[in-house]
């Protein structure tokens, strides 16, 4: 039985690749601040003690989902995400048996885009938030460790994900359609990357396995409106109605003279407008990416 070492197991993406593994027979090893975990440790200021050899390592954990307001919480970012990674390859070196394999969840904000289609991964690497620039530096210090010691690494920068319960801008959209409070914008037809957290976690031996770095996605990009028809449907809610383009732009420019008091701005309704959708052919050919389409599968509880 293999050894494999997770972080973010408690996550909503973790949960699913910890599952996967669990039920393939591979011996999952939780790495995390919870005392219930088999690693105990946070890493955004701990040196983890990994006590067994693992041949696999699944680097789930990071922080994301949050709009900083202060310079502190902007340092949160790279505490967790650059320095716990950090951490965490210290923990292995100190362990005296380096894993073959390496995958390391990443994002597609490393981009830096709100708009555009068919990104490939060679696109530059442009982000410049917190969340991006931090993972876009743990993606450098990975790289360049796992080529050291000749790891095998594959990184995965992925869009919206997509499963029963989810966390940032999906969540976001069911609680706001369940409230009655949800609108699209301008029809609501502007598509998006979306990939379901399942497929990311069934492929996952596969993508170790190949090394490389891979935008994710359900191929098809769904729209707005399609998403939040399907969210609709299962809440039991009448199809959101839509905002129309100049009405929404003036709001913006409204939430703009407001400031942070503002939940919507210029900047927020150009994205909600605007499509940007991700390449993932080079998984296809790598390790035979076979994704379901995120409308056919996505059972939002």
């Amino acid at each position: 039985m293999k050894n494999v070492l997770l972080t973010g197991g408690n996550g909503f993406l973790g949960q699913h690749i910890y599952a996967f593994l669990n039920n393939n027979g591979y011996n999952v090893l939780n790495l995390g601040r919870n005392k219930t975990n088999d690693i105990v440790a946070n890493l955004a200021s701990e040196i983890p003690v990994v006590n067994l050899p693992v041949d696999l390592v699944v680097h789930a954990a990071g922080k994301a989902h949050v709009v900083p307001k202060t310079e502190a919480e902007k340092k949160d970012f790279f505490d967790v995400n650059v320095e716990g990674t950090n951490n965490l390859l210290k923990g292995l070196e100190a362990s005296g048996t380096l894993p073959k394999q390496f995958v390391f969840i990443s994002t597609v904000a490393v981009y830096g885009l709100d708009s555009g289609e068919n990104i490939a991964e060679s696109y530059p690497l442009n982000g410049s938030t917190p969340y991006a620039q931090s993972k876009i530096d743990a993606e450098k210090l990975l790289s360049k460790w796992c080529d050291r010691h000749n790891v095998t690494l594959s990184i995965l920068r992925l869009p919206l994900i997509a499963g029963k319960n989810p966390p940032g801008n999906l969540g976001d959209m069911i609680k706001a359609i369940s409230a009655g409070k949800y609108l699209n914008i301008a029809g609501g037809l502007a598509k998006k990357s979306v990939v379901m957290a399942e497929d990311v976690a069934s492929h996952i031996l596969k993508i170790a396995e190949t090394g490389g770095t891979y935008n994710l996605s359900d191929r098809y990009h769904p729209n707005f409106k399609e998403i939040s028809n399907v969210i609709a449907t299962q809440l039991g809610k009448k199809t959101p109605a839509s905002l129309p383009k100049f009405a929404a732009t003036l709001i913006g420019k409204v939430g703009d003279l407001l400031g942070n008091k503002a939940p919507v701005n210029t900047s927020k309704i150009q994205k909600m407008i605007a499509p940007l959708t991700f390449n993932d052919d080079k998984a296809v050919r790598a390790f035979n990416w076979q994704p379901r389409k995120v409308l056919d599968s996505f059972i939002i509880k």
